[in-house]
């Protein structure tokens, strides 16, 4: 028997080994893997290692998220097959993962005869059940593409505001939400051409039939405080039908006995989950009902991001229940990554792939830093270069690694290699092994930056004890061997427990000390006793300290390879082709440096403040979307660049009398110009 820390109601209780499966989000085959990614496969990992390491029957399955209309669009931009293209970025990510100790126990695709066939099953039971509706509705259509256009693959003027260069589905300046019909000034994001209203008969999932599990399934115990909570907002406000079919062209898996119609990307991609263990299973006699059937008593866990709750905790479960299949035991989300305070920026180097990273920094430097960071809330994480350095620096090289490299010196030189027969201090000893229950606890409840603080005390202390026996001072004294190699044993003991707690987060060091210390650490610690009378093997570094110049080298290949790059993630859109203007048409512009006078908050948008400038011989109103940038107290005096001849809009707030012009890629990152005593308002830029 042996003891299970409930990760969700935090008790315990006694049962026979477990029998666990986790995924991970699957990262969508357009683009490599990055820093941010790698935030959630980090941390699966490490819960995943760590169950193993307490013996129970864990497996961690995922694989990319192949299907899709950006897919196809790039791989005919490419001038190759969607399946040459899947194909080439699936070794890319598995390079990448297995670089950063990321120990899958299979890593699938979803396009696979595996999920096909899961994919088939899953909608006839729903289908079958009916709990699947068909009804007509309109689309825009490409007629240069000839084919139908999601709604990010749509811009033109907000409907509601006026703003220009806006998304198909909501306006970022106002925050209006609208059909992609509604647009004004439409032009397809693909081809550049103004799309037309066509119908189409397309297959949806009715979510509501669901209504009454999921409100009972989200406080059951499988969600965090926090989405559970987010997850009684929508259910609150109703659940409507979920439109799961695409029409051709589309790179998918077409609906049994819908000619011509294909499964929406997220309908076969949580169902990916099933299809690559189900290979797993194939491939290693494993019954896959065990963990898949609607009885089955394995536990199931998914890692997600944040931002994609909605289909893990609402369509997922909903899909599987009515399936007649089983539902999670928990879902597990974490926020996004930020960097230097910032989200990730190409202009600045810090939108960061891993290859790039690998070229030049040790990647269980980052194991430890998003492991010290990590609880088990939603909230976005910082990578701080110079916390990171730090960090690594103090933790692991100053503390961890020096107890092996202070140590083993004696012991290697002085008395070759053997340590002491005797344990110099067994009530330390034991104050390290006890210890496993509280970091235990941390690493199941996901709380890692805790283990990692209660590790690094423990590290305190063992310097604390060798600095307190100086042992260097020792070395010197006749008589003394005997203390000495006890010593340093103690030391090199107290560092094979510290390895061992570590070994779910750094496994590479970890492997590389057992190959120093001469014995491996293949269970949990509270089984751990001291090596006596055992000869230890050459020390060779563990780990090195993290250099400025390194850090330099990772943000600068990550700007020079800014304009090289092919898309980075399943976020990335693609944008319209723009039209070539001639000359005179740029020269109709009245472009003019204006003084900014006053800003104001516009009740009701999130986007906009409502802006009084001053562009030379008369003051304007203008709302601009640069809120997430600029606090309004801050504007007043600042410069910038308007559109002075620009025809008055009428919002919702009021008239707008030209437009901002700033640079940046939004959010934070907007930016005008600097107050300049040089500078006249009213200048006009030509």
């Amino acid at each position: 028997m042996a003891a299970f820390f409930c990760t969700l109601c935090s008790d315990y209780y006694l049962m026979t080994q477990r029998k666990i499966l986790v995924t991970s989000a699957l990262p969508y085959a357009n683009g490599p893997i990055h820093l941010g990614h790698l935030v959630e496969y980090i941390q699966t990992d490490i819960w995943v290692r760590y169950q193993k390491q307490r013996g129970h029957e864990c497996y961690y399955v995922c694989a990319d998220d192949a299907h899709g209309t950006p897919i196809m669009l790039r791989a005919d931009k490419e001038g190759i097959s969607p399946e040459q293209l899947i194909g080439e970025v699936w070794w890319q990510h598995t390079a990448d993962f297995a670089a950063f100790g990321i120990a899958f126990d299979h890593y699938h695709s979803t396009h696979s005869e595996e999920n096909r066939a899961l994919s088939a099953l899953v909608y006839g039971r729903l289908h079958d059940a009916g709990h699947i509706s068909v009804r007509t509705i309109t689309q825009a259509y490409d007629p240069v593409k000839e084919m139908f256009l999601p709604d990010r693959f749509i811009k033109g003027d907000c409907p509601k505001c006026g703003a220009p260069d806006q998304y198909g589905d909501s306006c970022e300046s106002c925050g209006a939400t609208y059909s992609p019909m509604d647009l004004k000034n439409a032009v397809s994001a693909i081809s550049g051409e103004k799309p037309i209203a066509k119908d189409s008969e397309h297959y949806f999932f009715n979510l509501g039939d669901f209504a009454e599990m999921l409100a009972e399934w989200t406080y059951a115990g499988h969600l965090q405080p926090e989405v559970a909570n987010k997850m009684a907002e929508w259910l609150k406000g109703g659940l409507q039908p979920w439109d799961i079919s695409r029409d051709a062209p589309y790179f998918g898996f077409e609906i049994p006995n819908a000619p011509g119609k294909y499964f929406y990307v997220w309908l076969d991609a949580p169902i990916g989950y099933m299809a690559s263990f189900k290979h797993y299973c194939d491939k290693h006699g494993l019954d896959f009902n065990e963990f898949w059937g609607k009885d089955s008593t394995a536990e199931l866990y998914h890692f997600i991001g944040k931002d994609i709750i909605y289909f893990h905790a609402l369509f997922w479960p909903a899909m599987l229940h009515g399936a007649h299949l089983r539902t999670p035991s928990a879902i597990f989300a974490h926020g996004f990554l930020t960097v230097n305070g910032e989200k990730m920026s190409k202009s600045r180097g810090t939108f960061i792939k891993a290859h790039t990273y690998l070229e030049h920094l040790n990647p269980e430097y980052l194991r430890y830093y998003f492991a010290a960071k990590l609880g088990a809330g939603v909230d976005d994480i910082d990578l701080n270069f110079d916390d990171f350095s730090q960090r690594v620096n103090a933790d692991l090289v100053g503390k961890v690694v020096n107890i092996a490299s202070r140590c083993s010196g004696f012991i290697l030189k002085r008395f070759d290699g053997l340590l002491s027969g005797q344990c110099a201090e067994p009530a330390l000893f034991e104050q390290f092994i006890i210890a496993h229950a509280s970091i235990a606890d941390y690493y199941e409840t996901r709380e890692y930056g805790k283990a990692m603080r209660e590790i690094m005390a423990l590290a305190d202390k063992t310097n604390a004890y060798i600095d307190e026996k100086k042992p260097w001072l020792l070395a010197k004294e006749e008589g003394r061997e005997q203390e000495l190699q006890a010593v340093c044993s103690m030391g090199i003991n107290l560092f094979r427990v510290l390895a061992a707690y570590l070994k779910p987060v750094l496994p590479t060091l970890a492997q590389a000390s057992e190959a120093f210390l001469g014995s491996e650490i293949n269970a949990w610690i509270d089984g751990l006793s001291p090596l006596l009378n055992h000869k230890i093997n050459e020390f060779k570094p563990l780990m090195t300290r993290v250099e400025p110049d390194k850090i330099a080298a990772v943000v600068a290949a990550s700007k020079e390879s800014l304009e090289k790059t092919a898309p980075e993630s399943a976020a990335k859109r693609f944008e319209p082709i723009a039209e070539a203007i001639a000359f005179g048409d740029f020269a109709k512009l009245d472009l003019r440096i204006a003084k900014i006078i006053n800003a104001e908050q516009v009740e009701g948008s999130d986007q906009l403040l409502r802006l009084t400038v001053d562009i030379g011989d008369e003051t304007r109103t203008i709302f601009s979307g640069i809120k997430s940038a600029y606090q309004p107290e801050d504007l007043p005096g600042k410069l910038t660049l308007v559109i002075a001849n620009l025809a008055p809009r009428k919002m919702r707030f009021g008239v707008s009398e030209g437009m901002v012009l700033a640079a940046g890629p939004g959010g934070k990152e907007i930016w005008l110009l600097s107050p300049d005593a040089g500078a006249t308002a009213g200048l006009r830029v030509s």
